[in-house]
């Protein structure tokens, strides 16, 4: 028996009509408008019953008026009423009315259409609480399996199903009868439907089932075949007798022509058996399923299965890397990046080559003009090599010279991956300096990015010791840099595109100016505005550094500098012809003075800035004081490369840490952890439903505990004490949603009647129930939740009224506080390369800059207490950060639950007066941006964070 307040509607009709009729409206409409006019007043009927306003006297007109009707449309449409009319009376009995509806139902279920038969068995599955309107029909159902239409008996096996799944006395031979039909049935949906059936409500006539049909299972169709694999699943989580007959089946189905069948059988396989030939088979369909399957989600969801495999069965799948290669055919990037990190996961001494040499190849093809997105894909390939040239020392050597052809390349970061890759070899192979060295000499002409120029000459700076190969450098920094003096020359060119020539040519020039020069059709020449000056071929090519210089980046111009020192300091030290070494000496000196001239004229697009001017300065001044400097020699030589080295040795030793953290952390168990007797069955480790995580959910494990600390300080009063109406809000966030748990308390001596409370939000917050009316009496408490959906990281702001009539009819409203929604419940620690943040640093427009303003008087621990405030996470490295000193900078980086990223930069000086500085923060949208700069001033005030 179903009482009003727990009818269940199942389908959901929506109508943004406005106006509600009235009920003579509505009856006159069903009466005497035509089929039309009562489609569309049944529906108005069914959303205001769902709205909560029931109607029932307009029962027997919908009865009277409307079920007589053979239009398809309105059938079904009355199929919806019967949902959500009110079917009992106020004592629970059902209503006399409703017996007419059981019989047009039945009548239904006879009717010679096959579609109204069908529809009408759908129906049914949504009575599954009314058992009195289920009894009288169960006999035409029935009977409904052997229609001759496979609709009906599809529809049948579902309705049966529905029933005896709530009200198992009614039919207590459905089990025997479904056992039957599916013997007899031919149509693969009919035969899904009632092996479901069995599948859910008598599990051995199931197997039974599938043990007579074993040989043909290969053949069947899809539906069928996905459901005999999850009896195959469920009947092996006990200790099934057919486990071998299930593993050969299984393994005929991967290569069925179904792609979800695929799937399924692989998932399935690697439940059954551990065995390295089975873990193998199902590892070459996700593969095969990645390679042929045209949607990214699925080939994404598949790799993330086999990275699973890969992660349990070790090296066992180090066989098929070449065919998870093929993967890369994929044009979508997220696939192919997911692919690579499978990939190098899988890499090994034994197929490393082959690997590379692929990846090689997949490099060149990214050349080709038509290759799509072919800078992403190149600068992952040119990541993923570099990755496999570290780890594996007998590929280095093969890669590097083929990535060094990509130095040039116009795509920056691919060649800034290039140059951090060489940089990394070169240090850690000592035999391979000398070629890679010279390799970089002759590429050095082709480089066109600054930041590419400063780390090939910081390699070459560092690494070139032989005497040779100093003198190289310097002729290719003489193309590369053009003519010296830069002012000169620039003057130079400046004179000849302006036409200042000598006095012979001036003569002549005034000799032709004479008289106007005639064309050969005997028109006179004319000088346009598309005229090309005359102009030497000096000035209209300039090589690529000395264009950078003149276009205003000394930094380059500094490290260029610092290059040519190391070399002449290095060449003076291991050779005695005094001449060669004072000539570069002289050379280099020319060429850093040129340097800082140029950066005083009105040649370049600005001034030298002064920390380059100095640096520029003291490497002059270590170079005119060459014998007198041991300390400075001794910085430009060692301490450069020595740092370097320890930054590496740090960077290893650190991720080798975080490698063995996770590796200890898994394997650590505590002498008080609860011991598992499922270890001692015999069900396979890799199951796919975790008993242990169902058992924690059930009993509430996995979810996060708050203490009543944490839960009072989430409490927001919405009224004050002395209103008629007391009102307070707990605000909980889960996930995309946060719930309203309201407490109301009627102060007053009055039952307060068709009280209501509304919500409004401001931002990207949307409320998601409807305000119902409520009924307080005297001094009682009414709890309301409402929820809000929440679509972005801005703070959202949610206001709201509430209104009651009094004992007079007289309606009152009391406003209610704002509530404001925190964001920092949104944001996340995370984090990136500092390549990453740098690139997204430069793309991110919004930006709050706020001026530090605390007590808190070392830098460090503002740092912690920014990081603190804003959940966001440090990347400057910790030895970047230790030491004393009174200036600190450094990069936090978090992301939101969707998506967003937020960067933020703190830089601050210790003073006298105390921290001085600012934090400025970015994102792709200003509400991050905003509500963190607010979020910091605010932790400001009391140096803690607001709760």
């Amino acid at each position: 028996m179903a009482t009003a307040g727990e009818s269940s509607c199942y389908t959901v009709v929506f109508d943004d009509s406005n106006e509600v009729p009235t009920v003579q409206e509505l009856r006159s409409a069903l009466q005497k408008g035509s089929d039309e006019v009562k489609f569309d007043t049944l529906r108005k009927i069914i959303v205001s019953t769902i709205n909560g306003n029931p109607q029932p006297q307009m029962l027997m007109p919908v009865i009277q008026y409307v079920m007589p009707s053979k239009d398809k449309r309105l059938k079904k449409l009355l199929h919806f009423y019967w949902e959500v009319c009110p079917k009992y009376d106020d004592n629970g009995k059902l209503k006399q009315e409703m017996i007419l509806v059981v019989n047009a139902i039945r009548n239904d279920l006879q009717h010679p259409n096959e579609y109204i038969r069908g529809a009408t068995l759908r129906f049914l599955t949504k009575l599954s609480k009314d058992v009195e309107l289920l009894e009288p029909l169960i006999p035409v159902c029935r009977s409904c399996l052997e229609h001759r239409h496979s609709y009906v008996r599809k529809n049948a096996v579902f309705a049966i199903y529905t029933i005896y799944r709530q009200f198992e006395h009614l039919i207590p031979d459905a089990p025997e009868l479904m056992q039957t039909f599916l013997a007899a049935e031919s149509d693969a949906t009919c035969k899904r439907n009632a092996f479901v059936f069995l599948a859910n409500c008598a599990m051995p006539k199931a197997v039974e089932y599938v043990l007579q049909v074993y040989d043909q299972i290969s053949n069947m169709d899809e539906l069928l075949q996905m459901s005999i694999i999850e009896v195959i699943r469920q009947d092996c989580k006990t200790d099934s007798t057919h486990r071998a007959r299930y593993i050969r089946c299984i393994l005929e189905l991967l290569t069925a022509p179904s792609n979800a069948v695929k799937y399924e059988a692989a998932t399935t396989l690697t439940t059954l058996t551990q065995n390295a030939a089975a873990v193998k088979a199902a590892a070459s369909c996700y593969i095969s399923l990645a390679c042929k399957e045209s949607d990214n989600n699925v080939k994404l969801i598949v790799l993330d299965r086999l990275e699973v495999l890969r992660s349990k069965h070790g090296h066992v799948l180090d066989s098929l890397i070449l065919d998870v290669l093929q993967v890369l055919s994929s044009p979508d990037m997220e696939v192919r990046r997911k692919a690579l990190a499978i990939v190098l996961s899988m890499t090994s001494s034994r197929n490393v080559e082959e690997v590379v040499l692929f990846l090689k190849k997949q490099l060149q093809k990214t050349q080709d003009a038509d290759f799509d997105k072919s800078s992403d894909y190149r600068q992952l390939l040119i990541q993923s090599i570099h990755v496999c040239a570290i780890k594996f020392s007998e590929v280095a050597g093969s890669v590097v010279y083929a990535l060094m052809d990509f130095l040039g390349d116009s795509n920056n970061p691919s060649a800034l991956d290039v140059v951090a890759f060489v940089r990394e070899v070169v240090e850690k192979f000592p035999h391979l300096r000398e070629t890679i060295c010279s390799r970089l000499v002759e590429t050095l002409p082709e480089i066109k990015s600054s930041k590419v120029f400063r780390g090939v000459l910081w390699i070459l700076g560092e690494y070139i010791e032989d005497l040779a190969g100093v003198e190289e450098v310097f002729k290719a920094t003489r193309k590369i840099i053009g003519e010296i003096p830069i002012l000169a020359g620039e003057q130079k060119a400046e004179d000849e595109v302006n036409g200042v020539e000598g006095p012979e040519q001036g003569d002549s020039k005034e000799k032709e100016g004479g008289r106007p020069k005639v064309l050969a059709d005997g028109t006179y020449a004319t000088e346009t505005a598309f005229s090309i000056p005359k102009s030497s071929g000096k000035s209209a090519f300039k090589p690529p550094l000395r264009t950078l210089i003149l276009g205003g980046d000394f930094f380059t111009a500094s490290i260029l500098a610092s290059a040519l020192t190391k070399l002449v300091l290095r060449f003076a030290a291991a050779s005695d012809d005094r001449k060669t070494s004072n000539s570069l000496r002289a050379e280099a000196m020319l060429i850093m003075a040129s340097i800082i001239r140029v950066g005083q004229s009105k040649y370049v697009a600005h001034p030298i800035d002064e920390d380059s001017q100095e640096r520029i300065l003291d490497c002059l001044k270590t170079l005119s004081e060459l014998q007198d400097q041991p300390a400075a020699q001794k910085a430009f030589l060692q301490d450069t490369k020595s740092a370097y080295t320890k930054m590496l040795t740090a960077q290893e030793k650190k991720a080798a840490e975080k490698k063995e953290a996770e590796s200890s952390k898994a394997a650590i168990i505590q002498v008080d952890d609860l011991l598992s007797f499922r270890q001692f069955s015999k069900k396979a480790a890799d199951d796919v439903i975790d008993y242990e995580e169902d058992l924690g959910r059930a009993t509430g494990a996995t979810e996060i505990r708050e203490d009543f600390i944490s839960n009072l300080s989430r409490i927001t009063q919405l009224t004050g004490f002395s209103d008629p109406i007391y009102a307070e809000a707990y605000v909980k966030v889960q996930g995309f949603d946060i719930v309203l748990d309201v407490l109301l308390v009627n102060q007053t001596a009055n039952t307060l009647q068709n009280l209501c409370l509304d919500f409004a939000t401001l931002g990207d917050l949307k409320l998601v129930e409807r305000p119902t009316v409520y009924t307080i009496a005297p001094h009682s408490f009414q709890s309301i939740k409402a929820t809000i959906k929440v679509s972005s990281t801005e703070t959202g702001v949610i206001f709201g009224s509430i209104l009651w009539e009094g004992s007079n009819m007289s309606e009152s409203c009391v406003i209610l506080n704002d509530i404001h929604i925190d964001i920092m419940d949104y944001i996340k620690p995370a984090y990136c390369t500092e390549a990453q943040f740098r690139s997204m640093w430069t793309e991110f427009e919004w930006e709050n800059r706020v001026n530090v303003t605390t007590t808190i008087s070392e830098p460090r621990d503002y740092l912690a207490h920014v990081m603190k405030s804003t959940n966001m996470s440090c990347l400057t490295p910790e030895g970047a950060l230790s030491g004393d000193c009174d200036f600190l900078s450094a990069n936090m980086y978090a992301r939101s639950l969707f998506g967003e990223d937020a960067l933020a930069n703190l830089s601050v000086e210790r003073t006298e007066i105390g921290l001085t500085g600012h934090v400025r923060i970015r994102s792709k949208t200003q509400g991050i941006a905003l509500s963190l700069g607010d979020r910091i001033t605010m932790s400001q005030k009391d140096n803690r964070p607001p709760v």
